[in-house]
């Protein structure tokens, strides 16, 4: 239990950030993470340690996320962006345009992935969870993430090129 107290200021932001990006809402990403945390230190026990802890907290989260996915609160979730019921930012409107076109190109390009590969980014760009431990989430060689997220990056830098013009 004190390791995990000890690595809660490591991890926590990057499990907030594998959310965030996950549900794009600010307050759900928090309240998922709160669970995540909760669930984690309620199983301590049942960590094996085989593998680290924070494959297992993030293996935690992957199963909190399917959860909230088959929930109806994600179903409101989708409604209030549809609806354009989104948080207010603190910054100009010409940031918030530049950030938000940035963010739907990245989102666009995670969409067109295969499932695999884009958590495989998701994990690595906001997780920052090592290759062998997304290996171990994914079901897949350490060598063989390396090469699909290097692979995926190589591409994405391509097409963010093109775009730029």
């Amino acid at each position: 239990m004190q390791e995990l107290e000890k690595q809660y200021t490591e991890i926590q932001p990057k499990i907030f950030a594998f959310f965030y990006i996950k549900v794009q809402n600010q307050s759900i990403a928090e309240e998922l993470t709160q669970d995540v945390f909760y669930q984690a230190v309620k199983g301590f026990h049942s960590f094996s340690g085989k593998s680290t802890l924070k494959t297992w907290i993030f293996s935690i989260a992957n199963n909190r996320l399917k959860t909230y996915y088959r929930s109806k609160k994600y179903a409101r979730s989708l409604n209030d962006k549809i609806t354009n019921q989104t948080e207010q930012h603190q910054i100009s409107p010409e940031e918030w345009m530049i950030h938000k076109e940035e963010h739907q190109r990245f989102q666009t390009y995670l969409k067109e992935l295969s499932p695999t590969i884009r958590e495989i980014m998701i994990l690595r760009l906001y997780g920052e969870l090592s290759f062998k431990e997304i290996g171990e989430l994914v079901s897949q060689s350490e060598n063989y993430v390396r090469l699909a997220f290097h692979r995926a990056k190589i591409k994405l830098k391509n097409e963010m090129r093109e775009l730029d013009g």
